[in-house]
C-alpha cells in the first residue's frame, strides 16, 4: 500500500499541518482529518522508488572496494583531520591536505 501525504487546508497560502497514511490506490482521497475532521488535500510528492539506485544499493556498490577497482574508479577513506588513503584504484596512496595533489601524480 502507497504511503500519502496530506495537508489541512488553511486560508491564503500559508502551509497547513502535513500526516502520512498508508492507503490503498483503490480508495478516494480523504476530505477531511481523520481525527479534527478539519479540510485536507492529498499533495504531490515524489515517490520513494527502491532498486538498484536507492540509497541502501549505491551503499553497498561503493562499499565494494574490489569491484569499484575492477570498473576504474579510485576510492579514498577519511583517515584523520585531512588524511585520505586509497582503498581502491589508481593514484596516489595517500592525500593530505598539507601535500595537495597535482594531476602529474595521477597514473
Amino acid at each position: 500500500m502507497p504511503l500519502y501525504l496530506y495537508e489541512t487546508i488553511i486560508e491564503g497560502d500559508t502551509p497547513g499541518e502535513q500526516f502520512e497514511l498508508f492507503q490503498s490506490m483503490s480508495e478516494a482521497p480523504l476530505i477531511k482529518h481523520p481525527t479534527t475532521g478539519k479540510p485536507v488535500r492529498r499533495v504531490l510528492c515524489a515517490p520513494a522508488i527502491g532498486g538498484k539506485w536507492s540509497d541502501s544499493a549505491m551503499g553497498r556498490a561503493v562499499a565494494d572496494d574490489k569491484k569499484l577497482d575492477r570498473l576504474g574508479f579510485t576510492k579514498y577513506v577519511k583517515s584523520g583531520d585531512g588524511t585520505y588513503e586509497k582503498r581502491a584504484g589508481k593514484g596516489p596512496d595517500i592525500i593530505t591536505r598539507d601535500q595537495p595533489t597535482s594531476p602529474d601524480d595521477l597514473p
